[in-house]
């Protein structure tokens, strides 16, 4: 009888172990989250400081390049100073002129000292020439509507009737010269002393800190669990990680403090050649320099603070006045007048 062969029970497996990932527990697993996270915000925001160098670097360069040409506007400055002073020049030739030909008419009036007549044409005649120079030479308004008014006055005494004619035309130019609008340059100047004087006082653009919203952080209840804070105090670590912000908005130029100085320098240069404008009769030139000024107050410093408001609104202000006003010519008047006393003269011989 043959023997059956029994085979051998396999030996059992090992039964198999859990996993690495299995072993781990959830806080292992959040910490190592948190951990790549952290490395990732590093290594971007090493990036965009690498960036903002490279930004920063491209401003200086603009910077130094406005520098330059502040440099350049210095030297125009100074070539218009030099141009002023040659029709300063000028207006004192015509004024020694003026004074020569009062002399020579003072002298006439004695002549003339039997004829009160002719004297009186002749004071008139003068005083005529004078508010005619003082509306061509200074636009001087003020002045010659006084000549005017005291040229009507002596005319009153006269009863003849080219005397009275005279005396309307000079009524007709009086009547012209008071619905001329005024342009007052001293308060004009008075507020161009104040913008200089606000320069000072502006903040820069980059001074600003944005006021971040304050969260409310709720308190701790006592029915939460140690899980439950866990998890809330995890959803508040997270939602700091990721800030919106706007993107579309104009980079605000970064300065040093010596490119700050030079910056609040230029701007009282502009102001100052804006001056030299307005008291030169320039209106061009005056909303050019005034037009700069806004646009470096625009770029350069803080547009919600309350002096760079004040100081906008001054120069908004500034920029639409007329500083050239068109002057009537009282010069048919003059002659009418010198034609009058001619007149008188060859009737009287």
């Amino acid at each position: 009888m043959s023997e059956e062969i029994i085979p051998a029970a396999a030996p059992e497996k090992p039964a198999a172990q859990p996993g690495w990932l299995s072993r781990l527990s959830l806080t292992q697993l959040t910490l190592a989250v948190l951990v790549v996270v952290f490395v990732w915000q590093w290594l971007d925001a090493h990036y965009r400081l690498n960036q903002l160098q490279e930004l920063v670097a491209q401003r200086l360069a603009e910077v130094d390049g406005a520098h330059k040409a502040n440099q350049t506007l210095i030297a125009q400055n100074q070539e218009v100073t030099r141009e002023l002073g040659g029709k300063l020049s000028v207006l004192e030739n015509r004024f020694a002129e003026t004074q020569a030909q009062r002399a020579a008419l003072e002298a006439l009036y004695h002549d003339l000292s039997g004829s009160r007549e002719q004297a009186m044409l002749a004071d008139v005649e003068q005083v005529l020439l004078i508010a005619e120079q003082q509306l061509q030479l200074s636009g001087n308004v003020k002045a010659a509507l006084i000549a005017l008014q005291n040229a009507a006055s002596r005319l009153r005494r006269s009863q003849q009737t080219d005397a009275v004619d005279l005396r309307r035309r000079i009524e007709r130019d009086i009547e012209r010269l008071r619905a001329l609008p005024e342009v007052d340059v001293r308060a004009l100047d008075r507020q161009l002393d104040q913008l200089i004087a606000v320069t000072e006082k502006l903040p820069l653009a980059q001074e600003m800190r944005p006021a971040l919203a304050k969260e409310e952080i709720p308190r701790d209840s006592p029915a939460q669990n140690a899980w439950q804070r866990f998890w809330r105090e995890l959803w508040q670590d997270v939602r700091q990680l990721v800030r919106i912000g706007r993107t579309d908005q104009t980079e605000m130029p970064l300065l040093s403090p010596t490119q700050s100085f030079f910056v609040r320098e230029n701007l009282k240069l502009v102001l100052l050649s804006a001056r030299l404008s307005l008291l030169s009769h320039d209106e061009a030139g005056f909303r050019r320099e005034l037009k700069t000024v806004q646009g470096w107050i625009g770029r350069y410093f803080d547009p919600a603070a309350n002096e760079t408001r004040f100081a906008q609104q001054l120069l908004r202000k500034l920029v639409a006045v007329d500083i050239i006003v068109e002057l009537p010519d009282i010069n048919a008047t003059l002659m009418a007048a010198r034609n009058y006393r001619a007149a008188q003269e060859r009737s009287a011989q």
